[in-house]
């Protein structure tokens, strides 16, 4: 009964490198990409019933905490991956492209359900068939509504990309040209 007891888990990814006795040493982006990987903070911009499903995901039963993403943020300057659920007119569509410049660089957006994804079962005259018409998406997450199991896939997907994202790409020129053609300004 003297046996230490080890835990079966990792805390974290360790990212490619050198190490030795008391020292690791890995390149600059890979540690700033475990950083933004894992301390993600969320915008929600819920219209619908997959705002329901959203609120389900942040109780206890899913914890979305555990993924870094426990903090909120309802001011754009202070976020940065903007959660689009639900459907969207077309009157709101410039908010939520306000919302979208408003929020600092690096930024990521997750479309979350049939309607932010491609307008669901309303093709009408007055709902957004989709709001990468209006900003660029990184992850999408179907369903209608989607279960929370599935926007936890989504925010682990959105992690990869962050994980993944060089610190140089968002000055390079596709990405300037990309964001043009939305019609949002570069600095």
């Amino acid at each position: 009964m003297s046996e230490l007891i080890k835990p079966n888990f990792n805390i974290a990814e360790v990212p490619a490198g050198h190490d030795g006795p008391g020292f690791f040493a890995t390149s600059l982006d890979k540690a700033v990409g475990l950083a933004r990987k894992n301390s993600i903070w969320p915008l929600p911009f819920a219209t619908s019933c997959c705002g329901i499903e959203f609120m389900a995901m942040m109780g206890s039963h899913y914890d979305f905490a555990r993924f870094g993403s426990e903090r909120l943020s309802f001011s754009p300057r202070q976020a940065d991956l903007l959660m689009v659920m639900g459907t969207i007119a077309k009157k709101m569509a410039p908010v939520v492209k306000q919302v979208y410049e408003q929020m600092a660089e690096p930024r990521w957006v997750l479309s979350m359900g049939a309607c932010a994804s491609s307008g669901g079962i309303f093709d009408t005259y007055s709902v957004l068939q989709g709001i990468d018409r209006i900003i660029p998406v990184d992850v999408y997450v179907p369903g209608c509504p989607p279960r929370p199991e599935q926007v936890i896939d989504g925010i682990l997907q959105v992690q990869k990309l962050v994980g993944n994202e060089s610190l140089r790409r968002r000055n390079s020129p596709e990405y300037k040209e990309m964001l043009a053609s939305y019609g949002i300004k570069v600095d």
